[in-house]
């Protein structure tokens, strides 16, 4: 497994290698979730990029990025343990040098949700992964759905820019009692850790509901505020019952759903959601 730093390294590199090319963008810390990625990938493509780079430019002004957990070492084992070819390490100043001032922006889908209380977040994404598919070039990227609302935007950005490069979404992973693995799973204290399972318990509530017939936005985003609000250790951020394609809030469910909800347990914000399919019974 080769480790590379500046982009003049990775696009030596990326010349040699086998196509197709899958990458897996992260920011590091990683878990099974991210390796369910790369194990998609090494089932559609030759050779497998990973980046490594903690995006400063999605991070609000009251998000502390300098504690975001990091563990390169243990990263590069797993990634290697699990037969990554290319790893591309980039700092900052590589990705953001000086003098940097353009910016890409989704419109419409990149402001509710995440959006609204996360302002610029998605201007960071979406800038960010338009810069490492520039520099990476893959044939396949792939992202997990536990991100719903980034996955919609980097789908966006990339039909818009015309990036010939398929985007492949990997189901969420989770802990055994249903907690979405993610990397700020690991600041949460052993009581926060039994109660961060209500994210799930108000996302499966509000889907058994819907799976006996509950067609209402409403009614279901109800029954994920409650489950939460039931929770003492839980503070809800948001909840959501949005079209799957434009994330705009629906009143009644026609074609499936995306069900989604941030929550802060303590002082750890965590995401969740569940994807609602279209049935025949309406």
């Amino acid at each position: 497994m080769k480790q590379v730093v500046t982009i003049e390294e990775l696009r030596r590199s990326r010349a040699q290698l086998e196509p197709p090319v899958g990458f897996v963008p992260t920011m590091g810390y990683l878990h099974a979730g991210h390796i369910s990625l790369v194990e998609l990938a090494k089932k559609d493509c030759a050779t497998i990029v990973v980046s490594i780079f903690v995006n400063p430019t999605q991070f609000g002004p009251k998000e502390d990025l300098s504690a975001y957990p990091r563990d390169i070492p243990g990263d590069l084992k797993k990634l290697k343990d699990a037969g990554v070819n290319l790893v591309w390490l980039p700092t900052p100043e590589i990705v953001y040098p000086e003098g940097f001032n353009t910016w890409v922006t989704v419109e419409g889908m990149s402001e509710p949700l995440e959006g609204a209380v996360r302002l610029g977040h998605f201007r960071g994404v979406a800038t960010v992964v338009a810069k490492l598919f520039n520099a990476v070039r893959p044939e396949k990227a792939y992202f997990g759905q536990k991100d719903a609302q980034q996955v919609a935007v980097i789908k966006q950005m990339t039909r818009d820019l015309n990036f010939p490069i398929e985007i492949v979404v990997g189901p969420t992973i989770r802990e055994s009692d249903g907690l979405a693995m993610s990397s700020r799973n690991s600041y949460l204290n052993p009581m926060e850790r039994k109660a961060a399972t209500v994210l799930y318990r108000a996302l499966s509530a509000a889907q058994t509901a819907y799976s006996a017939g509950e067609r209402s936005g409403e009614t279901l985003r109800t029954i994920m505020h409650q489950v939460i609000e039931a929770e003492p250790l839980a503070k809800l951020q948001y909840v959501s019952c949005a079209d799957r394609e434009t994330l705009r809030e629906l009143d009644r469910i026609a074609n499936g759903a995306l069900l989604s909800m941030a929550v802060f347990i303590g002082n750890t914000r965590l995401i969740d959601n569940i994807v609602l399919h279209a049935t025949n019974n309406k």
